[in-house]
């Protein structure tokens, strides 16, 4: 498996795709006469303007910031989050990735090629039998524990993850059979509920198993996210499965995100990916802690008791994922 990216660019590829989108976006607003709706809701541009960078920077999608804001800052529903997640992320993500992919920038091809076939079963399978019969305070939970675990694990195996180079290379019908698996699983379980997670859980593998440099595993990170995303946008007009509000706030983020997360891309080069990788593993965290500290009284002890075993539990299949790809290594130390 090659992971080492050709020299040519082509770049007027994304230049066209944002053209193409930004006019798309103006003469959707003139023709709908928009403008007073996106301006109401320039609170969530603000919020994924910070939303977006992590987005491209980090393993996190934009959801990551768009749904707590939704969720925990403006009170509302938690399937409207989750919905935001999918619209918000069909745009930025999809742009990182556009971004990502016409730089060439390495990419581990057959878990990202297994996880996509994954998705495209696991992603409708989990919008139409699962998602619907989470109640909305366990999408809040759900979310939290996923992310909140997610930041615990970066904030005491950061240095750890940050140092790892190149990747360790397995056989790539293993690799393939890895993506599907973990594919599935995570657009059914996670995706489908939240609107983000299928990202962490192809990071995390990458980045704990096959002790992926982070130049490798957020790039495939993004992409997978991106493709699940406007999976979940397709699914969801078709069904005609939309939340009100969705489209408004998407009206205000999408033209920041269009640029935001391909910024995220292209500054997180410069910069060391460990101190950003930090501050977003604190506001997961602290994400954590502010969905408990709010849901207590309709969670009670004994629910938030179950949360943080679950965020345990997270931790402790990290940990085995981990583990098992120290054994793999030392079973064969040349794919270090």
């Amino acid at each position: 498996m090659s992971i080492h990216p050709p020299a040519k660019h082509y770049l007027w590829i994304w230049f066209l795709w944002l053209g193409i989108f930004y006019v798309s976006w103006f003469s959707l607003i003139h023709l709908t006469d928009a403008w007073q709706t996106t301006f109401d809701h320039w609170p969530m541009a603000v919020a994924m303007a910070l939303g977006s960078y992590a987005a491209g920077s980090t393993p996190m999608g934009g959801g990551t910031v768009g749904f707590p804001v939704l969720v925990l800052l403006f009170d509302l529903p938690a399937s409207l989050g989750r919905d935001f997640s999918f619209a918000v992320q069909s745009i930025g993500m999809v742009s990182a990735s556009i971004f990502i992919l016409v730089r060439r920038q390495p990419v581990a091809w057959p878990i990202l090629k297994g996880a996509t076939l994954g998705a495209l079963f696991g992603t409708p399978l989990g919008i139409f039998f699962i998602a619907p019969s989470v109640p909305d305070l366990w999408v809040k939970v759900i979310f939290a524990i996923i992310w909140g675990s997610f930041g615990l694990l970066h904030l005491y195996r950061v240095n750890e993850i940050s140092s790892h180079s190149g990747m360790t290379e397995f056989d790539e019908k293993w690799d393939h059979k890895l993506g599907f698996i973990l594919g599935l699983g995570a657009s059914a379980l996670a995706v489908s509920v939240t609107g983000v997670g299928i990202d962490m859980v192809i990071y995390a593998a990458l980045v704990l198993l096959c002790r992926a440099d982070l130049k490798i595993a957020i790039p495939t990170s993004v992409i997978i996210m991106a493709f699940a995303s406007l999976y979940g946008v397709v699914i969801k007009s078709v069904a005609g499965s939309w939340q009100p509000g969705v489209y408004e706030n998407w009206l205000a983020a999408a033209p920041i995100v269009a640029l935001g997360a391909p910024l995220g891309v292209f500054v997180v080069e410069f910069i060391n990916r460990k101190y950003t990788l930090l501050i977003v593993a604190t506001l997961c965290v602290g994400q954590l802690l502010w969905t408990c500290h709010n849901e207590y009284e309709a969670l009670g002890f004994g629910g938030i008791a179950l949360a943080f075993l679950a965020v345990g539990l997270c931790l402790l299949g990290f940990e085995k994922l981990r583990h098992w790809g120290a054994k793999l290594t030392e079973k064969d130390p040349s794919r270090l």
